[in-house]
């Protein structure tokens, strides 16, 4: 097993000194949780060449440059159709995982056309190829495209592998990915599981795929509300990853932003703020600036600073995201719809009415006409509803927060607590405009979901019993 050392404690040796004591154990030849390690990564950086070997492993590990780097010389060197083909999509899959959408889906087409000079549409083959250009489909937020090709690549892999293939597991996993962007979260979790179950089966216990399961089945009840169990795969997660995967690898990035969201929706901003720089530290490391990883950072950022009143930081690192995606996407993909949204929420609060308008009509331009997550639209519906209750148009404010609620409603289970926010939202206005049965109707609804899903220090939980206090002094 060459020398490969389990790590024991860690103890600094004293106070002063930036020297630490590690304790290592030399594993021996029939470690067997090691050997079945070495093997799948031995299996998973194949390649017909030790060329490609390094290549497919450099881009596991998140070395991207590098691999860009040695693909480019491969290229020069190759003559053959198929050689060609095999390079121009790994440059694809690095292009993808560097933010670049536009040039990966160029790459992956000019690897699938010389496929398909001699290959049938659905042959084998070509799967991971389809697979790809799913991939870059959603990353660009054209979910049914993404869909379409997930789906030609998961009918050639039913065919060809295994009902317990790893890869059979990755594309079930795709699949679910898709219908959590579009909001569909009980298809998602079916998707999901279904990957997971062959994943639990066909690999090490401490591989990051199965990290990669929990994580995306975290997400799915985080977004459902269920934040216990949300928390519950995200310690498996990460459990995994940290084990699994060098200590500046993306993936631990991803771990510590998901931690982020839960606790930022749970009300519990300061350890929000601490996962989300660790996110941050480690995204400095492996990307340059500008890359879309800090995206999704810069987003919870501006979410947690909007949670803590502190505006003008929120604003900045929304707009931080803005110009990210500006640069990196298509002008309406839905993300750039979000964060208008956002940006238009944080001009509410700050009472620039005007300005939230603008915003939240650039996100609405985007939303209603191209197909997104309609939980996202609905959003904005509220997000309107809110700036208009504030500027006392309170008819306007009850059509949008009327539309928002249809969506929430039909997509949300019913004790989920962004169906609290909406019935907060209405029993304010209806406070505003006297009309204190439907008022009170709605504030209950609102700390009933709040006192079973949320904590009882959440911000928004003593929120809302001071509105239940107003207008039962009202009454």
């Amino acid at each position: 097993m060459h020398t490969v050392f389990r790590i024991g404690e860690v103890r600094k040796i004293d106070k002063k000194s930036p020297l630490y004591e590690v304790d290592l154990k030399l594993t021996s030849d029939d470690d067997q949780q090691l050997r079945q390690l070495t093997n799948r990564i031995r299996e998973e950086s194949s390649g017909s060449t030790g060329w490609y070997r390094m290549g497919k492993l450099l881009l596991k590990i998140g070395q991207f440059d590098k691999a860009e780097e040695l693909y480019t010389a491969l290229l020069e060197q190759v003559s053959n159709d198929s050689d060609k083909a095999h390079i121009y999509h790994m440059l694809g899959i690095m292009k993808n995982d560097k933010g670049q959408y536009t040039e990966a889906a160029s790459l992956y087409e000019m690897s699938l056309k010389i496929y398909r000079k001699s290959l049938p549409e659905d042959h084998p083959s070509l799967g991971p190829t389809y697979n790809n250009i799913a991939v870059v489909y959603n990353n660009m937020g054209d979910y049914s495209k993404a869909l379409e090709f997930y789906k030609k690549s998961h009918k050639i892999y039913e065919k060809a592998l295994s009902p317990n293939d790893p890869n059979l597991a990755t594309s079930y996993n795709n699949i679910g990915q898709v219908y959590e962007n579009m909001g569909d979260y009980s298809k998602a979790l079916e998707f999901y599981e279904k990957s997971l179950q062959i994943r639990e089966k066909a690999l090490p216990s401490n591989h990051p795929d199965l990290a990669s399961s929990y994580n995306n089945i975290g997400g799915v009840y985080n977004n459902m509300g269920d934040y216990s169990k949300t928390l519950e795969f995200y310690e498996k997660d990460l459990e995994i990853t940290k084990k699994a995967l060098p200590p500046n690898h993306p993936n631990l990035a991803i771990s510590y932003l998901n931690f982020a969201t839960c606790y930022e929706r749970m009300g519990d901003y300061a350890a929000a703020h601490k996962a989300l720089r660790s996110a941050f530290q480690i995204q400095q490391q492996a990307f340059q600036e500008g890359n879309p990883a800090f995206a999704s950072t810069y987003r919870w950022l501006g979410r947690v600073y909007r949670s803590m009143k502190d505006y003008p930081k929120a604003l900045d690192n929304f707009e931080k995201c803005l110009a990210i995606f500006q640069k990196t996407l298509s002008e309406n993909h839905p993300y750039l719809a979000l964060t208008y949204s956002n940006i238009g929420d944080i001009h509410r609060l700050m009472g620039n009415y005007e300005k939230a308008l603008v915003f939240h009509q650039k996100a609405l331009n985007i939303q209603e006409n191209v197909q997104c997550n309609p939980l996202e639209c609905a959003t904005t519906y509220i997000n309107l509803g809110e700036t208009y209750r504030e500027m006392k148009d309170y008819s306007t404010a009850l059509t949008y927060y009327q539309k928002g609620l249809e969506i929430r409603e039909k997509k949300l289970p019913k004790n989920h607590p962004d169906l609290a926010v909406v019935y907060h939202n209405m029993a304010k206005l209806y406070l505003a405009t006297r009309k204190y049965s439907m008022a009170m109707k709605n504030i209950q609804q609102t700390v009933e979901i709040a006192q079973e899903k949320l904590p009882s220090t959440h911000p928004h939980l003593l929120e809302y019993k001071e509105t239940f206090e107003k207008i039962r002094k009202k009454m």
